[in-house]
């Protein structure tokens, strides 16, 4: 059976195996789709979404090892936070964390399958459009939004973007955004790269030659990628460049297509010996690349920051708390304070909310044991995820889904080193729930494998 969808044939199919499911599957993808628009409606039925998951299946969730893991470290995190320079924002710091384990838990008891993961990918991609327009609008027209009710709903839009020129959409700052758009990005390149395979003919597929694009959901994803792909690059974020620039050659060395990483691996050239290079060949190569990469890469456009702005002192300082408290760190949150009794005076006021990298920050504040035990229950389910990639035997797209899952996880990790979305509840959620659907994928394969 077949059903029409924005004029395009697709089967029916429900967002999970079991339809006694149906119902909660249809919260969970309306609250995927609102999430990242109106958060405060899209989180109130995520939540609840995994809160049914657990009420359904509490017996399986709390038998895995990995949920054991969570909570133990849960108990440290409370231990560690009490002992905090400011215990209270040690305190309100664990609720960036500790919803996320019920979350992830959660959800992952939800996700079996990559078709899952592939309507997962849809819904974000979709849901992007709108995140997209708004910025647009924004940069355009200088057009946002003001008032309490705004801000509740996560559609407070900053006139010209936030910092002015560069956009930032409705989310809080233009880093926030651009790291939302590297998980968009990925899942929407790994869409259309699997439906263009689709699309090929078999002799096609050998030689990596595409058809001409007639298909619309292959019309709908190139304008939505382009779309993503401008945004991103009005962000004017060099963490969210990069990674879109790993993630496509990561697919062009995954697929073996050599004409897309040496195009890709071209113009990356060009761009990075247009910021880098010494003179004169520097020169030769900006005639080419507009000011704005080239200057903000070499970060020429911002040669008068002052001191405490720069990563590398914000890295030292956080580094020089982790060797004072090793073990229980300075509490959640109280980073940023610390930073600003430190650097910040009469003459030159300054605030930071996080030292630009999630790593030395978690050290910094919950201490060395307890971020070893976080990175290494993350660890192990990539692990697992790139064991399965490796003993797949059926559906190589279903295979390809999963991996875009993977890389778009890793893009998350990848750039929290030189930033920190953990404050911002729609890419927090978003990171885990990349998790959660891989984690979900593996559990799934290994009952069904362990039946057989």
């Amino acid at each position: 059976m077949k059903e029409k969808f924005l004029n395009w044939k697709i089967k029916t199919s429900h967002f999970h195996p079991d339809r006694k499911w149906q119902f909660l599957g249809n919260m969970f993808q309306l609250g995927l789709l609102t999430f990242p628009v109106i958060p405060a409606v899209g989180v109130v039925l995520l939540s609840l979404s995994a809160l049914a998951t657990w009420w359904k299946k509490y017996r399986q969730i709390i038998s895995q090892p990995l949920t054991w893991g969570f909570a133990i470290l849960t108990v440290l995190l409370v231990i560690v936070s009490s002992f905090g320079y400011y215990p209270t924002e040690a305190y309100l710091g664990l609720g960036n964390l500790i919803p996320q384990f019920i979350f992830f838990t959660g959800i992952s008891g939800l996700i079996q399958t990559p078709a899952q993961l592939r309507r997962i990918s849809w819904i974000l991609v979709v849901s992007s459009v709108p995140i997209v327009i708004f910025g647009l609008i924004q940069l355009l027209l200088g057009w946002g939004t003001d008032g309490a009710l705004q801000s509740f709903l996560g559609l407070a839009i900053a006139p010209t973007g936030n910092p002015p020129g560069r956009m930032s959409a409705n989310f809080m700052y233009a880093n926030i955004l651009a790291a939302y758009l590297t998980i968009v990005f990925i899942l929407n390149l790994g869409l259309l790269i699997e439906n263009l395979q689709q699309k090929t003919h078999p002799h096609s597929r050998r030689t990596g030659i595409l058809p001409v694009i007639t298909n619309p959901q292959s019309q709908f994803l190139i304008v939505a990628l382009l779309g993503n792909s401008l945004a991103l690059l009005l962000t004017n974020s060099r963490n969210g460049w990069a990674i879109a620039v790993f993630s496509a050659l990561t697919f062009a060395v995954y697929l073996g297509w050599r004409w897309l990483i040496f195009i890709v691996g071209g113009i990356s050239g060009i761009v990075l010996l247009s910021a880098f290079a010494p003179s004169p060949i520097r020169e030769h190569f900006r005639k080419i690349v507009p000011y704005f990469i080239w200057g903000r890469l070499s970060d020429e456009m911002f040669r008068d920051r002052p001191i405490p702005m720069l990563r590398s002192t914000q890295w030292n300082f956080a580094w020089s708390l982790t060797q004072q408290r090793p073990l229980t760190g300075w509490g959640l949150r109280n980073f940023s304070p610390l930073y600003i009794t430190k650097y910040s005076s009469y003459q030159m006021p300054i605030w930071l909310g996080h030292p630009h990298n999630l790593f030395l920050m978690l050290t910094a504040e919950i201490g060395i044991p307890a971020t070893i035990f976080l990175c290494g229950l993350v660890g192990w389910i990539i692990v697992k995820g790139f064991l399965l990639i490796r003993d797949w035997s059926d559906s190589s797209a279903d295979k390809f889904i999963f991996f875009s899952h993977l890389v778009a996880f890793f893009g998350c990790i990848l750039f929290n080193t030189a930033d920190v979305t953990m404050f911002d509840l729609r890419v927090n959620a978003l990171g885990w729930l990349l998790l959660a659907g891989i984690w979900g994928v593996v559990c799934s394969r290994r009952a069904i494998a362990a039946k057989s």
